[in-house]
This record gives structure tokens, C-alpha cells and sequence, in this order.
């Protein structure tokens, strides 16, 4: 790993330009959602951040709702030098390492606060710099809440769900996740599920209340189910040669202008969870249906053997350092 980063500094290095004197650096930030999600929001503030620190030596273009590329696509796109910055979910990353399918596993993180002990722990900042050898080099976890179901049914128990068809992201974890309980997951993009929902061409999908909420899937759905069952998180992540080919201050003021951004996006996503869960009772168009602890339970039941389905591959001991989090 670390000849991999010399060389990419030492290539870097021959480049002999003033990033200073030189035209603003281009940073593209691609990513999926609206700009009124913690994402859209943490984009805007790394732009504001980033250009007020570096004030012509670097110009942030944001590209939401999937305008540049689709979280299937932007990193091989970010490999291939077309774009700087992504936030894809955790879930798009299997490609390049199956340590990071821990944060699919259903029901292994108790809540939020759990989730950001762990990535805030030694075993979840090791995981940034996991795809080093692919080019990748993670800048930090954006938080966008637990996972609720919405259907065109009422979804109490796993019995209920047998037979549904359910959009998930690419992630075998998540297709494993719902054949669990006899449903039937179909990998589609973030950017086409409003047009599913809304010709019926899948009975539901699983998200975050803020997601649900700005993406209006709410609008084509009867019912949202309040399970808490997975987490959908984010990594933000840039290219290994363009980040370490910045000279040292550019770089320095780059990640403090993302860490503060990354803090901002997360402070929003906790209060969006509330408010957005609440708009969309108050809308009238999907009633939310909470679960006692026996219907729960039956969820945790069926889903949690996924766990050792994919143990070895995750690896034991990252598995129960998650759990650990559940406790401090």
C-alpha cells in the first residue's frame, strides 16, 4: 500500500506546475440524490468551504440527482479520471472490497449512534483506506439514517413481504437480506424507483425517511413500515492519484473543508430523519405502520442467519466490533 501511494506521489511530482499560480483545480462531486438531502446539503457546504479556503485555487462543481453519473457508475468513472468526488452508498463498494458489506448486514446496528461509534473507531477509520490498491481513498461516512420499508401493501411481518417485488441497491448482502423472508429483490438504479413504484412494476422499495421523503416515493406508496432493519450510509470518496497529486496545503485544507462538511451533512441527516418520517404521515398519503416488539422480533428472526452467510467474507472479528459499538 504504501508503494503504491510513493508511486503515485512520485508521478505526481512530475508534474511541475504552481497549483497556486495555476488555473482553479476542477473538482466535480457527483452524486444521486436531491440537494435537499444530507448529501445534497453536505455537497453544497464542501463547495462553500472548500472555495472560501482555497479561493482561486480551486472551483467545486456538485452534480445531484444523478446528472453526471449513477452510483453504479462514478467509480469506474473516478478511476478513469472523470470526476473527483463521489458519495455512493456503502452497499456500491463490494466491488472493491467485501469487508465493507458489514454495513448491509440487517440489523446489526442497534441505531445511529452505534453506527458512528464504529466508523468513528479505529476498525471503521481502517476501512477509508481499504481500496487504496483499486485507486480509491475514502474521506469519511456521511450518515443518512436507518431503513424503513414502503409498499403498496401493509408489511407487518416477513410473511407479509413473500412474493413482493423490492428494488435494492447492487449488493448480494441486500438480495440475501429479502430472500430471507421470500421477497423478491431486483437490482435497479436510485434514479429510476419513483417510475417503478409509480407503474407498479415493483410492490416496494427500502429506504431512509429523507430519501422517501424528497425523492417523493411516498406519493406511490399506501404504506411505510418502520422496521430500522439496515443502514444507509454513505462514503465519500475521491481518486488516490488526484488526491495525493495535491501538494500538501491544498490537501490539508481540502479534508479539513470535507471533514466539517461531513459533520454539517450528519448534524442534518438526524434532524431530517424526525422531520421527513413526520411530513410524510402529515401528507396523508402513506400511513406508517409501527411494529410491536413480537412483529420485530420475527424480522430479526429471519433476516439475522445473513450474517453468517457472509461472515467470512466480512471477516468475524469486524463483524463483532460492530457489535461491540451496540454496547459502549
Amino acid at each position: 500500500m504504501k508503494t503504491l501511494v510513493a508511486t503515485i506521489l512520485a508521478c505526481a511530482s512530475l508534474v511541475t506546475f504552481n497549483q497556486a499560480a495555476a488555473a482553479p483545480i476542477e473538482i466535480k462531486f457527483s452524486h444521486v440524490v436531491a440537494e435537499n438531502t444530507p448529501k445534497g446539503q453536505m455537497a453544497l457546504k464542501f463547495k462553500e468551504l472548500a472555495e472560501s479556503a482555497l479561493p482561486g485555487q480551486v472551483e467545486v462543481k456538485v452534480y445531484p440527482n444523478s446528472q453526471l453519473f449513477t452510483d453504479s457508475s462514478v467509480l469506474q468513472a473516478m478511476q478513469l479520471g472523470d470526476v473527483e468526488i463521489a458519495a455512493p452508498a456503502l452497499s456500491k463498494f463490494q466491488k472493491y472490497t467485501d469487508q465493507l458489506q458489514i454495513f448491509d448486514l440487517p440489523f446489526l446496528f442497534k441505531d445511529i449512534n452505534a453506527v458512528d461509534r464504529f466508523q468513528k473507531g479505529p476498525e471503521g477509520q481502517k476501512l477509508l483506506k481499504s481500496m487504496e490498491s483499486k485507486l480509491l481513498v475514502g474521506l469519511g461516512y456521511l450518515h443518512n439514517g436507518m431503513k424503513q420499508l414502503t409498499d403498496s401493501n401493509p408489511i407487518r411481518v416477513p410473511a407479509d413481504i413473500a412474493g413482493q417485488k423490492y428494488r435494492i441497491m447492487t449488493s448480494d448482502v441486500l438480495q440475501a437480506q429479502f430472500e430471507a423472508v421470500q421477497a423478491i429483490p431486483l437490482k435497479k438504479p436510485f434514479s429510476e424507483v419513483f417510475t417503478l413504484l409509480q407503474t407498479k412494476a415493483i410492490d416496494g422499495q427500502e429506504n431512509t425517511w429523507s430519501n422517501t421523503y424528497s425523492k417523493k416515493f411516498f406519493e406511490v406508496q399506501k404504506y411505510a413500515t418502520e422496521t430500522n432493519h439496515g443502514l444507509l450510509d454513505y462514503m465519500v470518496v475521491t481518486s488516490a492519484e488526484f488526491w495525493y497529486g495535491l501538494s500538501d496545503d491544498v490537501r490539508a485544507k481540502l479534508k479539513a473543508a470535507m471533514d466539517e462538511s461531513i459533520a454539517y451533512g450528519n448534524t442534518i441527516a438526524l434532524q431530517k430523519d424526525a422531520e421527513d418520517r413526520q411530513k410524510i404521515i402529515d401528507s396523508g398519503k402513506t400511513t406508517v405502520l409501527t411494529l410491536t416488539d413480537a412483529e420485530r422480533q420475527q424480522w430479526v428472526d429471519a433476516m439475522k442467519p445473513v450474517w453468517n452467510m457472509f461472515a467470512d467474507e466480512i471477516g468475524p472479528d469486524l463483524i463483532g466490533a460492530a457489535l461491540e459499538a451496540n454496547n459502549q
